[in-house]
């Protein structure tokens, strides 16, 4: 089943939005791009915010808007999760996760309290009023009252975007959770790498109203002009099992001849495909595995690709032992003095305290 979307909108301000896309509906989607260059709008049109002249928006065989045919928000099954959560403040958190519950015919009832509370890790916070929540509790409510509506589709605009740092960090690995268990197709809008790199599935990179092209995350990762490393620089995603943690706090990832040490989290994050995300800053490369050392992380990589320099760093692509991507930005004189080349061993080093789940 796929969404097909053909928008044509012209603002006052001079602003065009052109797009003609048919997209998977499964996993997760990304809307990427700077501020302004339209994924707010497109996300709008898709939910029925935003009535174009002449669109055509179809999911699967529901046709939400074609010729003089246009089908309401209410009337789409539509789970909208905005930057500020839109609760009600008179209304206990169950009965703000129950608001639309009640509304939905239970024979489209797909999703309950009980498996919606424990994805979110809610429970506890179900007899307090909205005004005893901190903004990361608040933003789980409202995703958990958009789930609640067993929706065809959820849509996230920059559903982190208002929440400090700290927040953000503590609000993720719920929605990779929600993401992976609801079983429900997302579309994100983002323009923060690292929410897009931990998340998406398919990412929608938009420029000035258009859509430049669609890729699978794996795709957009393993280019070294990608978008997503613009700001950040660039990253890796290594997906695989965590473990429980140990004495000390750190947790193992991975199988144990590729295994990886990040530190623990109070959080019980489910054990399987989880991602690890790695900064291609914090990876060093070295010819044989170190000793003594208090860098903790090696493992032994292939090398499948080293790019020409830029602004004096080199990137330089591996392959694990299980054959997932790795990137290492070390400088050109480091490749020259390692004699380093496509095929050859070696060992990746990567900081514990610079990966995050």
């Amino acid at each position: 089943m796929t969404l097909q979307i053909q928008a044509r909108l012209r603002h006052a301000s001079g602003f065009e939005l052109k797009v003609d896309c048919e997209l998977p509906l499964q996993g997760v989607t990304a809307l990427f791009g700077r501020s302004g260059c339209g994924k707010t709008t497109l996300l709008r049109i898709i939910a029925g915010l935003e009535r174009v002249p002449d669109a055509q928006v179809c999911f699967g065989d529901q046709a939400w808007q074609q010729s003089r045919q246009f089908v309401p928000l209410h009337q789409r099954r539509i789970g909208l999760v905005f930057q500020e959560p839109s609760l009600l403040p008179h209304l206990s958190v169950r009965d703000n996760l129950l608001y639309g519950y009640k509304r939905t015919p239970a024979a489209l009832r797909r999703l309950h309290l009980p498996e919606v509370t424990a994805m979110l890790d809610i429970e506890e916070l179900l007899d307090r009023r909205i005004n005893q929540l901190s903004g990361g509790q608040r933003q789980r409510i409202s995703l958990g009252r958009a789930l609640l509506i067993s929706p065809q589709l959820l849509l996230l605009d920059e559903p982190m975007a208002a929440l400090d740092t700290r927040t953000k960090s503590e609000i993720m690995p719920f929605l990779s959770r929600m993401a992976a268990q609801a079983e429900v197709p997302i579309i994100m809008v983002s323009h923060a790498p690292e929410e897009v790199e931990r998340l998406a599935d398919r990412i929608i990179f938009m420029h000035d109203g258009q859509i430049e092209r669609i890729e699978t995350l794996q795709e957009a990762l393993s280019r070294p002009d990608s978008p997503l490393f613009a700001d950040a620089g660039a990253a890796s995603i290594l997906v695989g099992s965590l473990g429980d943690a140990e004495e000390d706090g750190m947790r193992p990832f991975g199988p144990v001849g590729a295994r990886l040490w990040v530190p623990g989290s109070g959080l019980n994050t489910d054990a399987h495909d989880v991602r690890l995300r790695v900064l291609a800053k914090d990876v060093s490369l070295s010819l044989v595995e170190p000793r003594q050392i208090s860098i903790q992380n090696h493992l032994q990589v292939s090398i499948e690709c080293i790019y020409p320099p830029h602004n004096f760093r080199t990137l330089v692509a591996c392959r694990t032992t299980e054959g997932q991507l790795l990137l290492a930005e070390v400088t050109p004189r480091a490749v020259r003095q390692l004699d380093l080349a496509a095929g050859q061993k070696v060992y990746a080093l990567i900081k514990s305290v610079g990966l995050l789940t």
